[in-house]
């Protein structure tokens, strides 16, 4: 496993070991032990999955406010994204700044997220399949995001129209937001 820091700090893109042979491939998607030898003491406790049909789709951004938290391990088993990450903890030298990275079934890269993040991603190609485990259960009254084009964050998606729920499309800006990290 190589583990790349980003400019945002505790935020890291991990390249797993991939085995393959004429059948196809293995590779641990996560390990704890693995993840706690680089500093990444997480224990996760859920794993999700979401199904996206079509490109140009954003999903974003959002977190779970305190007190339920939660650091994320992402990957794209299925197609492609590019998967953003801001940093929203108000102590951080990175407080506001954010990441854009490709994750991809072709590439296997994954990105570990700790808590204190909104996560959000655009999808690159139809039919996407999006994984990820936390290390907090889902909390509906924790529940938060930022609208996905708010100006103080100012995320480059590389899209001008992209397909929205309803609910992406009514996010707060950060100032308006539960926010509290």
């Amino acid at each position: 496993m190589k583990v790349i820091e980003t400019k945002l700090r505790d935020c890291y893109i991990i390249e797993p070991d991939v085995f393959g042979d004429n059948r196809g491939y293995f590779m641990e998607t996560h390990n704890l032990q693995r993840l706690k030898d680089v500093g990444i003491n997480v224990n996760f406790v859920q794993a999700n999955e979401s199904f996206t049909e079509r490109k140009n789709t954003i999903r974003g951004l959002h977190f779970q406010a305190m007190p339920h938290t939660q650091a994320k391990l992402v990957r794209c088993p299925e197609g492609a994204i590019y998967d953003v990450a801001v940093d929203l903890r108000k102590s951080s030298p990175t407080y506001k700044e954010w990441i854009k990275v490709e994750l991809s079934k072709d590439n296997k890269r994954q990105l570990y997220l700790p808590r204190g993040f909104a996560h959000g991603f655009l999808t690159l190609t139809d039919n996407v399949r999006f994984c990820y485990e936390v290390d907090n259960y889902y909390n509906k009254e924790s529940d938060g995001g930022i609208l996905w084009s708010d100006p103080e964050i100012g995320v480059d998606w590389g899209v001008e129209d992209p397909i929205l729920s309803h609910k992406d499309k009514l996010q707060p800006v950060l100032s308006k937001s539960k926010a509290n990290f």
